[in-house]
């Protein structure tokens, strides 16, 4: 409010000193004479004063005539000026027009009309840069890879787009299967960005894939120097390929380095359990039986599986059932209701032709978390015991159709391996094998093998109602033996005595 009125003040004050000026301008009685060559003009000071705006206003208009012309010789010879700068923000709001509908195109799966928008992108504003990625994208979603290459290998050409061309040009390598190029492509994109995480991890599976463990590692170390990965993850990395760097060695038959690579991804990762079977077995082969005993220790301690019991038992080759029981005893101590220890000692037993303890070391294993393993051993303590030839082919029936226990699995496609190893031979992933139960199979059983532990329980039930000195006919059932689950975790030796007693 106040502000209005102060401007209306000011505008009212203006409007009176104007006409103060007229009126004294008009009073005055003096004239203004002008001359011009021979010519002489009186004029009122008023008409002097008119004539000096309408002389200053011809003025200015001459000049911005003058100014016309000279942009209008300049835009013709091809200068920039402000009519070739109104041209030139038009096209360019028709540039970005256009490459703001080719990226929607391409988020809409429209890859001909993304494709279409690109090049009048290009035509518009002359920025490569900005619009052969996009080229790229819409020709390879709409199938056109000739030419999605094409503009790959024309991004390389400019620093500004040569990483992304060499990007783009690795994952169609690896679409193809092409692993050679796509090493070389991606070798080349580390070295332009070695911090991109994308670029490490790649690189670092295909170099996994092809058995390049030294350069594998180097990638690691960049990845961990990065930041982008956790030191604990790096140390169980790092520790997988110093373990495939140890089993090269020992195909090579150069033992001394394999000896140094298994001791040092042992020290990364003693839960690891190939590097430690490894490391024992190695120590074991210099006479360092103390040193196998207590590296398998930790690594039981840390993850029980029956390769390390296997490599346990090798440190003492030639020891009885008894020695070998009090000797495992001392393994298993850390962890002694882990299913694994159970079903050691259990093994053990039964080598030992104690049935009774390898009933109490089994515990309840066989209803809890019944699999092939543990009702074959149920089998064979029965068989030990003098059980009836039904009871014991009931419980082989029953591991016919049981799981079969943990196995090697990857946890990136549900694969099983018959043995651990660094990369998945499925699906490529890199250290993603663990020692769990894979999931059930969806895949129905044949009717035989459903039929089997019915066909066992009814011969069971008629063996029982006839007389004892009857011979009762029992028809073959398969054996399953330990080995297909994994059950390496006791020597040839005391495997035979479970066999025999099954």
């Amino acid at each position: 409010m106040l502000w209005s009125l102060l401007k209306i003040l000011i505008f009212v004050t203006l409007v009176a000193a104007l006409t103060f000026g007229a009126t004294l301008l008009m009073e005055t009685g003096e004239q203004v004479r002008i001359s011009l060559a021979s010519t002489e003009f009186t004029l009122s000071p008023v008409a002097a004063v008119v004539l000096s705006l309408v002389l200053l206003g011809a003025a200015y208009l001459l000049f911005k005539l003058a100014g016309l012309l000279l942009a209008t010789l300049k835009f013709l010879n091809g200068d920039e000026t402000a009519i070739s700068r109104y041209f030139m923000r038009n096209r360019e709001r028709k540039g970005f027009e256009a490459l703001a509908q080719g990226m929607m195109a391409l988020a809409s799966c429209e890859g001909r009309v993304a494709m279409a928008k690109a090049a009048r992108a290009e035509r518009y504003l002359g920025r490569p840069d900005l619009t052969q990625l996009l080229t790229a994208q819409a020709a390879e979603l709409s199938g056109d890879r000739a030419k999605a290459t094409e503009t790959y290998k024309k991004m390389l050409t400019d620093e500004r787009t040569k990483f992304v061309g060499v990007r783009g040009l690795l994952h169609q390598k690896l679409s193809e299967g092409d692993t050679e190029t796509a090493m070389a492509l991606a070798e080349k994109a580390f070295a332009l960005k070695p911090r991109n995480g994308e670029v490490q991890d790649t690189l670092l599976r295909l170099q996994a894939g092809d058995e390049n463990w030294a350069g594998a590692r180097k990638t690691l170390a960049a990845k961990l120097k990065s930041g982008d990965l956790p030191r604990d993850v790096h140390k169980r990395r790092d520790a997988v390929l110093a373990y495939s760097e140890a089993a090269d060695a020992v195909e090579a038959g150069k033992m001394d380095k394999a000896e140094a690579h298994a001791n040092e991804a042992n020290r990364l990762a003693p839960g690891l359990v190939p590097s430690a079977a490894l490391a024992a077995r190695m120590a074991i082969r210099a006479g360092k039986q103390r040193q196998a005993t207590k590296l398998l220790r930790k690594a039981w301690e840390l993850n029980p599986h029956p390769e390390l019991a296997a490599a346990y038992a090798e440190i003492v080759p030639d020891e009885t059932a008894a020695a070998r029981i009090k000797r495992f005893e001392a393994l298993v101590k850390p962890n002694p209701n882990h299913d694994e220890s159970r079903l050691l000692m259990a093994e053990l037993f039964i080598a030992a032709e104690d049935f009774p303890a390898a009933r109490k070391a089994m515990g309840d294993l066989y209803e809890t978390k019944p699999n092939a393993r543990s009702l074959t051993i149920m089998a064979a303590v029965e068989r030990g015991e003098g059980s009836d030839d039904a009871i014991v082919r009931a419980w082989l029936a029953k591991a016919v159709t049981a799981s079969r226990g943990p196995q090697w699995t990857c946890e990136n496609c549900n694969n099983i391996h018959a043995s651990w190893t660094p990369v998945c031979g499925n699906c490529g992933a890199f250290d993603s094998l663990s020692w769990v139960e894979p999931p059930e199979s969806e895949i129905a059983l044949t009717n035989s093998a459903e039929m089997l532990p019915l066909i066992v329980g009814a011969i069971a039930d008629q063996s029982a109602k006839k007389d004892p000195e009857e011979e009762v006919i029992v028809p073959d059932v398969v054996d399953i033996t330990p080995t297909e689950t994994g059950d390496d975790n006791v020597s040839k030796e005391d495997e035979a005595p479970a066999q025999k007693s099954a």
